[in-house]
């Protein structure tokens, strides 16, 4: 009887090791209430969406979802946060692009490595941005804003929110498509370029939805063109980049959900089912979308692969606006 009792100890034992070798979490995840670092301030639109899906997340997992916002230097301090944590999924993050690996390239000392500290777990929104003018100008197409810009007779400059921003990107991708040197302003965020496009303080800015559909719709600023590879469904006749005669240009905000690197598998593809699912839920969507934004759930590998296509390609951007200034 005592050899089959060790017997049996030692096979408990062995599963237990093998369990932890798989990096399998309990079956109980979670048991206590998980906190979701949003790395941007309370009241911005990914603050909206986080808060938008809190509920039905709750719900799922049996947990609160506390919501903690950890804004600074575009979103890095937040997902610091998250790369650090203990990897039990029980510290989550929120992170725009810049923060999850697009803006690497403008970083001279990295607090983190998205490739290596971080696991993508879903995508949440995306947004298109807006080339909108003061009233004042006097190009109303994207041809007409490349004409000035390459002609002599007026010095433009693009209001942007700014540096290192996705909003600045885009400014440099669009000087990089169309051949043109643009200035490139950056602000303290969008609203404050929306009001010196209002007032005719600065030509052109490049905003998102959320900060400037108001002024849109009043007709207080001009919109040009928008960044998605399909038009904005909110403003359905204002045509792409591509379609006004930049082919393939495309470039969207787009925030996310991450847990530090380390975090089993079955506590990453428990999360990921919980945001996807309240992301194809009709009401959740509705919101999302009056917002100014597109839902965007992904698997974690589809993310993961989102990832590093977006970072590829703003590598060379980046890369380009650095040989341009030298």
């Amino acid at each position: 009887m005592k050899k089959s009792a060790m017997t049996v100890a030692f096979a408990i034992f062995a599963y237990l090791g093998a369990v932890v070798a798989s990096g399998s979490a309990s079956g109980a995840y979670p048991d206590r209430p998980i906190r979701l670092v949003v790395s941007f301030p309370a009241g911005g639109s990914s603050d909206a969406v986080a808060r938008i899906v809190q509920q039905s997340v709750e719900k799922q997992l049996g947990q609160p979802i506390v919501i903690e916002n950890r804004p600074g230097a575009g979103g890095v301090l937040g997902i610091d946060l998250v790369a650090k944590a203990p990897p039990d999924g029980y510290l989550i993050g929120l992170g725009g692009a810049g923060a999850l690996g697009v803006n690497l390239g403008l970083q001279e000392k990295p607090l983190y490595d998205p490739r290596k500290d971080l696991k993508p777990v879903t995508g949440l929104a995306s947004v298109p941005f807006i080339l909108a003018a003061s009233p004042s100008l006097r190009g109303k197409s994207l041809r007409d804003i490349i004409g000035l810009a390459k002609g002599s007779n007026q010095q433009l400059a693009i209001g942007h929110g700014g540096n290192g921003t996705m909003m600045h990107l885009t400014g440099e991708m669009f000087n990089q498509s169309a051949g043109i040197k643009i200035d490139l302003v950056p602000y303290r965020g969008i609203a404050p370029v929306v009001n010196d496009l209002i007032g005719g303080h600065i030509e052109l800015g490049i905003v998102d939805p959320p900060s400037a559909m108001s002024a849109i719709e009043s007709g207080l600023i001009t919109t040009i063109a928008v960044s998605s590879a399909q038009r904005f469904s909110r403003l359905p006749t204002i045509p792409t980049f591509a379609e006004s005669g930049l082919p393939d240009f495309e470039s969207i905000g787009w925030f996310g959900i991450v847990a530090p690197a380390g975090t089993p598998a079955d506590v990453i593809a428990k999360l990921s089912k919980a945001f996807v699912t309240a992301l194809a839920e009709p009401g959740v969507v509705e919101k999302i979308r009056a917002l100014g934004s597109v839902p965007m759930p992904m698997t974690p590998d589809e993310f993961q692969a989102f990832i590093a296509s977006e970072t590829s390609k703003w590598e060379k951007v980046v890369a380009w606006s650095a040989r341009k200034e030298n």
